[in-house]
């Protein structure tokens, strides 16, 4: 008789539990070992649920029926595996027999259902699975009509023994050749079990068998919470091995994905994989699913998911289940499921997950634009009814030309990386194709207006469901759930420290170590120029940070560095990565890299990343050219082969870059927020071999870097509410201007929304005259009331852009103030600027010292992390820059003995370009309009631009909506660019 406190109590406790949930107990003695099956259990669920295709087998083998299907059954075990017959059934004779019955969609046919709850769980204790060592048996089996599914080895840590005794027991004691063990042949998945955490593999390998974890987690980390009155680990069996959630698992979850190995371009071998959802993936893909069903559609759900969380497999069954789901009514919950994703990845596993899942296909439609353009082929998969749609977060609004019929459907969004593009006029844009109104329902302009202004808020047939691992404030306040105290969170969470804990991934601030860089600068000419201070810091800034001497200086730092401390890990695999401020510093990099390797005759190789074309000492520089001819698209694929150990970037590889064998970061660029944690997290990937990483930072402090990774590291929230009386406030100060008159405004509002403009109607120059009114008594007044009008509205547009998507205002006196003042803000007349500054033969480094600041861990609080939101924009103009001597700015610089600024880099303005030469409207405007008539429109779709794009470089979106000059310049440049190559095009 076992004792309470050991491994057999343990383990009768689990089964008893199974047993009192629908499960049945079925002796060892009804196993054979040798076919890996219980025969008695099969035959009798076929029997019962299928009598006629039974007696078909009679008939056809006359006394030898049952022997004849055991042995098919066992030979098609070994041909196509347990998932794909307990799935798919198994074809003999002439007849398909069904192994398992899976719960239908719906309830409308009460057969299927009948056959579902005829379904046999069997637990088995001590299962003696060997057939050529009956002493041998593992602890638990579970099995689905005969056939098993589930192993688990029980460690009792009352008795001195963990979870990791039963890991090893799997490795050295469980031989994977036996049918029952055999990969894909006999059961899915073998758990590893004690009180406090689970482990699972679902192949056995030997010393080479790795497991995962199954925890919920704990305070943001790994393990799991405390259980009153029951074991920490209880939901494993009380939950998860639920008759109903047993069974969806292995319908809706578990599958095989298959990798391709290739050689010289050429597929040698396929590599197949088990795949068992982890309990994050799990639990994250039930609770939408549930909250869905129950809720319907308009809801929005934010989920953050650390990298490393598995997000496209939890995205995939996520769609898979959207795509099927049906409410207590048995109707559809959602009559499709777009998703938006910048990952060409994410189709193909899309496609293969649900083909693995339901052998159907033609259920994933991805948005090529093959032989047209992108918005039509979206448009017409929507109107078609496409199960599933993939498009990316620049093509999708394109679409409201062309979907009329949309507003009829309910649509499920799921969003890959929610706060990439998900804010400003592109998030309104894309509620407002999903959810307009029927034509004919629009009376007049009023109607259209209040629609307008209505689209961007919550919309009834419209479910966001949105994955991101760094939250910002405006994303958690739209898609995030309210917490109770004025704030919001994430729906679900997987936190970078459970990631960490877990072994997912690797803690990149583990080993973190700062330079400090002192200069001295000498102005070396007699002249003392007057100069713009600001400009003049900048331009003094570049200069030191691209001068020869820094640049070969911490050149020699990092490949010395490698050589001795980096080279050697991974098994001698090691990568490195250098971040660069702008392309023309990752130029220089690049070149004194070649040089000093040459130099010293290291067998070493490095790549350079950067857009564009790079003009730097009267050369022409290219990523292509400086690598040799390797084109851009085929970077990342040549980097990870052995020839080459460091890449050079600025601005490219530094998000969604995934090279397992980076293991080292040299940063010479300022980080902060969000990019610093996309940056440096490039390095976190899991790899064979990979014990450790490490950052050498000669730009930011490890407090800063701690800064920005903190309100990551646990579940991120925002507290900060949006007050809507603000918008109010800075709607009366710009009334008290006394620019504009109410009944412009309503002027213009009934011809911008009027239903019946078609554009040919002459409503351009009918708006044009309403706004001018306004301009005219702008340009009279004195400069600082024009500052102070001009700063407000400005804080009043952009403002109005973040808080119309949260805030419902059923006053249309707003959508009206910011649809006019969106055109007055294009007509106020601009200032003169002023000359660039650049500095060349007047400055000289007069004195230059680095040397290590900080070295060791940066540690982070397992607190929730806050960000902030905007609450107000500031209406102060930008100051002057004043006028002041060369030598006072030289004297600035050196009192900081360093320089923290950097340069904004010309890859973000042409990622903008590329943007607005996707938009076909905006290309038939340029190709039919003169070049005045075209800035109106360019000009406002450019604001928009920036703000779809804020998060990516958010120090020039600052500039460019702070800065009227910045404004101007970047506008002007852009726009003559999208002109003029518009203009080329073949019509």
């Amino acid at each position: 008789m076992s004792k309470q406190y050991d491994e057999a109590a343990f383990e009768d406790e689990i089964a008893a539990a199974l047993l009192k949930r629908g499960y049945t107990r079925i002796p060892s003695d009804d196993f054979d070992a040798e076919r890996g099956i219980f025969p008695d259990e099969i035959i009798s669920f076929v029997q019962e649920t299928q009598p006629e295709a039974w007696e078909q087998l009679e008939t056809a083998h006359k006394g030898s029926a049952r022997e004849r299907f055991l042995q098919e059954l066992t030979s098609a075990l070994e041909r196509q595996g347990t998932l794909e017959l307990l799935r798919h059934g198994l074809r003999t004779t002439g007849t398909k027999i069904e192994l398992a019955t899976f719960q239908p969609n719906t309830g409308i046919n009460p057969e299927l259902q009948a056959r579902y709850e005829a379904n046999c769980l069997g637990v088995t204790q001590q299962l003696h699975y060997s057939a050529t060592n009956s002493n041998l048996s593992v602890d638990l089996a579970l099995s689905v009509n005969g056939i098993p599914v589930a192993t688990a080895e029980l460690k009792n840590t009352f008795t001195d023994q963990a979870n990791r005794d039963a890991r090893e027991q799997y490795r050295q004691d469980r031989d994977p050749s036996e049918p029952v063990l055999r990969f894909k042949r006999g059961a899915l998945v073998h758990f590893a079990i004690d009180q406090h955490e689970i482990h699972y593999t679902t192949e056995l390998a030997g010393e080479d068998t790795h497991f995962l974890p199954f925890n919920k987690g704990h305070e943001k980390g790994g393990g799991n919470p405390p259980r009153e009155n029951d074991h920490r680990t209880a939901y494993l069996w009380k939950d998860v091995w639920e008759k109903d959630n047993w069974m969806e698992i292995i319908q809706r979850f578990i599958h095989i994905d298959t990798e391709e190995i290739k050689k010289d371009g050429i597929t040698v071998e396929e590599d197949e994989t088990i795949i068992f959802p982890r309990y994050h993936q799990l639990e994250c893909v039930r609770q939408l699913v549930a909250s869905a069903k129950e809720e319907g559609p308009g809801e929005d759900y934010l989920i953050q998911h650390s990298t490393g969380s598995g997000k496209s497999k939890s995205i995939a069954w996520l769609v898979h289940r959207l795509v099927s789901l049906h409410d207590d009514q048995d109707d559809a919950v959602f009559d499709g499921v777009v998703v938006v994703t910048d990952r060409t990845v994410l189709d193909e596993q899309l496609r293969n997950t649900i083909y693995e899942l339901d052998h159907k296909t033609g259920v994933v439609h991805p948005i090529k634009g093959e032989n047209r353009s992108k918005s039509e082929e979206l448009a017409e998969a929507l109107e078609a009814g496409k199960p599933v749609i993939i498009t990316t977060l620049q093509t999708f609004p394109y679409v409201i030309e062309h979907a009329q019929s949309l507003p009829e459907r309910d649509y499920a969004v799921v969003v890959d990386e929610a706060h990439s593009s998900q804010s400003g006029e592109m998030s309104a844009e894309m509620k407002g194709i999903l959810s307009g109104v029927d034509e004919e329902d629009i009376e007049d302009w009023e109607d259209a207006m209040a629609e307008n202004a209505k689209s961007r808020n919550k919309q009834p047939n419209l479910s966001f469901f949105a994955f991101t691992a760094t939250p910002k404030a405006k994303t958690l306040q739209a898609f995030g759930e309210p917490d109770g105290d004025g704030g919001h969170e994430p729906f679900h969470l997987y936190s970078m420290q459970q990631a960490i804990d877990e072994g997912f991934i690797i803690d990149v601030l583990q080993n973190y170590t700062t330079y400090e860089t002192f200069y001295n600068v000498a102005k070396v000419v007699e002249e003392d120029p007057q100069v713009p201070e600001q400009k003049a810091v900048n331009a003094i800034s570049r200069f030191l940070k691209l001068h020869p001497h820094n640049v070969s200086q911490k050149v020699e730092i990092i490949v010395e560095h490698f050589r001795n401390h980096t080279q050697h890990k991974i098994g001698g695999k090691a990568k490195a990565m250098i971040v660069t401020s702008s392309r023309a510093h990752a130029v220089r990099y690049k070149k004194s890299i070649d040089e000093y390797i040459e130099e010293n005759g290291y067998d070493l190789s490095a790549l350079v990343a950067f857009s564009g074309t790079v003009e730097d000492n009267g050369s022409s520089y290219t990523e292509r050219e400086m690598n040799g001819g390797i084109k851009e698209s085929e970077l990342p694929n040549v980097f990870d082969t052995p020839e080459y150990q460091v890449l050079v970037v600025a601005d490219k590889y530094q998000t969604g870059f995934d090279q397992p064998l980076l293991h080292t970061m040299y940063v010479d660029k300022k980080l902060s927020g969000i990019q610093a944690v996309q940056t440096l997290s490039r390095l976190n990937r899991q790899h064979p071999g990979k014990e450790d990483t490490f950052v050498l930072d000669f730009e930011n402090e490890q407090a800063e870097i701690k800064e920005a990774f903190e309100p990551f590291y646990g579940k991120t929230t925002v507290t900060e509410e949006m007050d809507p009386q603000h918008l109010q406030q800075l709607a009366s100060e710009l009334d008290a201007f006394r620019i504009y008159e109410q009944e412009e405004i309503d002027r213009f509002a009934k011809v911008f929304f009027d239903p019946s403009n078609t554009g040919t109607e002459g409503a351009h120059g009918k708006l044009s005259s309403i706004v001018q009114p306004a301009r005219d008594r702008f340009v009279v007044k004195e400069e600082e009331i024009q500052e102070d009008f001009r700063s407000t509205l400005r804080s009043f547009l952009r403002l109005y852009k973040f808080q119309s998507q949260i805030v419902s205002y059923a006053d249309t006196h707003l959508e009206k103030l910011y649809t006019f003042g969106r055109f007055l803000y294009k007509e106020l007349p601009r200032q003169s600027h002023d000359p660039t500054v650049e500095f060349d033969d007047e400055l000289a480094l007069q004195y230059y010292r680095l040397e290590k600041s900080e070295e060791g861990s940066i540690g982070l609080s397992a607190n929730d992390g806050e960000v902030k939101g905007p609450t107000e924009t500031g209406t102060g103009g930008s100051e002057a820059d004043d006028e002041v001597e060369l030598s006072t700015i030289v004297e600035k610089i050196n009192e900081k003995l360093g320089t923290d600024f950097t340069e904004a880099d010309q890859l973000f303005l042409e990622q903008l370009k590329e943007d607005a030469l996707e938009d076909d409207h905006l290309r038939r405007s340029a190709r039919a309009n003169s070049r005045e008539n075209f800035a109106l429109e360019f000009d406002d779709a450019l604001t928009s631009m920036f703000i779809d794009r804020m998060d990516q470089n958010q120090e020039l979106f600052a500039e460019f909506m702070d800065n009227d000059e910045v404004q101007e310049a970047i506008t002007k440049h852009l726009r003559q660019q999208v002109y003029r190559e518009s203009q080329s095009e073949e019509v």
